[in-house]
């Protein structure tokens, strides 16, 4: 893999960590003149190949690869270019704005024979993978709870009115995308597509700050709570009529769960291998763009198009409408 990195944001630099463990060929970096200094300093400070300011000159170099790292509403226009280039693309959460978005890359890529790829590190985390192993042993499923209730900093500068892209639906912000997305990852990787979608926010300024999602699965039901206004303990369930399984950290950081069956012991699986959570994605990215791996690329595609799908329809039906729309 050439990769090219857009963006110089917190997720870049957690990948860039771990970026000396990765099989990747070259890899080059794209700044604004505004993040010029940082730029260039993160290209010495990783010993990236080249920095580049201009989209353009990027996309006409030998990278075979966009990783996306933008703020939400940018993330289509940049994927487009970046597949009209002949380039696959790998996108930070959420993978676009609303579904239609994702409709219209899908077409051509799909036309282009490209890679597109959401950045969700939940699906190849050793221990996610465990628990899908694992669920069956809960017997039937009743009820699944997720809450990742994280106290924003940039809520305060909300509330005095400076609105930055996390709480911006100019910028396809609010909880939904930003925080709730990794809930719902969670549960459509385990369980498909839901019967119906509920989506409960509370709204200030036109965007939800937090707010309750419901999944109905028909025999069993599914609540992703979501907040940036307020903070809770992290606790995630999956209950049924055979036992449970426990999850105390948010779910992109999972590398512990307790497993108690009705008539067994309560054991603890930790899969702690100092590896950075970003590392697993990106390992299998590697080899899936490398070898052309279509119908595995399409099958974790087709989880971030439900998981599109259900936003989408959650925030509209809630009355939140991005630019983007």
């Amino acid at each position: 893999m050439k990769l090219g990195i857009l963006g110089t944001g917190m997720i870049v630099k957690d990948l860039l960590t771990t970026i000396d463990q990765l099989d990747i060929e070259s890899i080059s970096i794209l700044g604004t003149e505004q993040t010029r200094d940082e730029t260039e300093n993160l290209k010495h400070l990783y010993k990236l190949d080249r920095c580049y300011f201009d989209y353009d000159e990027l996309l006409m170099s030998d990278i075979d690869t966009v990783y996306i790292a933008l703020p939400n509403h940018l993330h289509y226009s940049f994927s487009k270019r970046a597949l009209e280039n002949n380039k696959h693309v790998i996108i930070e959460k959420p993978i676009t704005a609303n579904i239609k978005e994702l409709e219209n890359l899908k077409s051509i890529a799909y036309k282009n024979n490209l890679i597109i790829l959401e950045a969700m590190n939940i699906h190849y985390l050793p221990a996610y993978k465990e628990i899908k192993k694992q669920i069956s042993l809960l017997g039937s499923l009743k009820i699944v709870s997720m809450n990742y209730s994280q106290y924003s900093s940039r809520y305060n500068a909300f509330k005095e009115g400076t609105i930055l892209p996390a709480f911006d639906y100019t910028k396809a912000g609010g909880a939904l995308y930003d925080i709730n997305v990794y809930n719902i990852h969670f549960v459509i990787g385990l369980f498909g597509r839901p019967v119906s979608v509920q989506y409960l926010p509370n709204i200030e300024k036109g965007i939800d700050t937090s707010g309750i999602l419901t999944l109905d699965y028909n025999d069993y039901k599914v609540i992703c709570i979501g907040a940036k206004d307020c903070a809770s303990p992290v606790m995630c369930t999956i209950q049924g009529d055979q036992g449970n399984i426990v999850i105390k950290t948010p779910v992109n950081q999972l590398k512990e769960y307790v497993l108690k069956e009705n008539q067994g012991a309560e054991v603890t699986f930790n899969f702690d291998e100092s590896k950075h959570r970003l590392y697993y994605e990106f390992v299998e990215f590697i080899d899936i763009i490398n070898n052309l791996k279509i119908d595995e690329a399409q099958h974790m595609l087709e989880i971030s198009s439900i998981v599109s799908d259900v936003m989408t329809s959650a925030r509209q039906s809630a009355g939140i409408v991005f630019n983007n729309d």
